[in-house]
């Protein structure tokens, strides 16, 4: 029986960008490292993990997952941090109504972290 998601994995060559995706989910988006070893880490959501290893051929390709979100109270507020840091953010800030039954009211924003994954900031209103 699945109880949740544990990790999303994703992989880099050069201990630079290594370094850069450290950089990014610690101190831009606040995670915390949970476990570390000398090619990977993990990093805690709060609510599963983010799996980065240092090594992969680093060649970033699109494929079936289109995108990862993360759960915040501060889509605008992240989005900013993250603009400030240089990082691209492709949809600003905004309000959607999933049209579910009931109506799903969120607020999301979408930018591109330094492994060129597509990252959902998703905030429930």
């Amino acid at each position: 029986m699945i109880k949740g998601i544990h990790h999303i994995s994703m992989k880099c060559a050069a201990p630079e960008t290594y370094a850069r995706a450290r950089d990014f989910y610690c101190n831009i988006l606040g995670l915390t490292v949970f476990r570390e070893w000398p090619d990977g880490m993990l990093l805690d959501t709060g609510s599963g993990y983010i799996e980065i290893f240092c090594n992969g051929e680093g060649i970033p390709t699109k494929g079936a997952i289109r995108h990862f979100a993360l759960l915040t109270d501060h889509v605008d507020a992240l989005t900013a941090k993250i603009r400030d840091a240089g990082y691209e953010v492709f949809i600003e800030p905004n309000d959607v109504n999933i049209p579910s039954t009931p109506v799903y009211p969120i607020r999301m924003a979408f930018c591109i972290g330094p492994l060129g994954e597509e990252i959902e900031l998703f905030q429930e209103r």
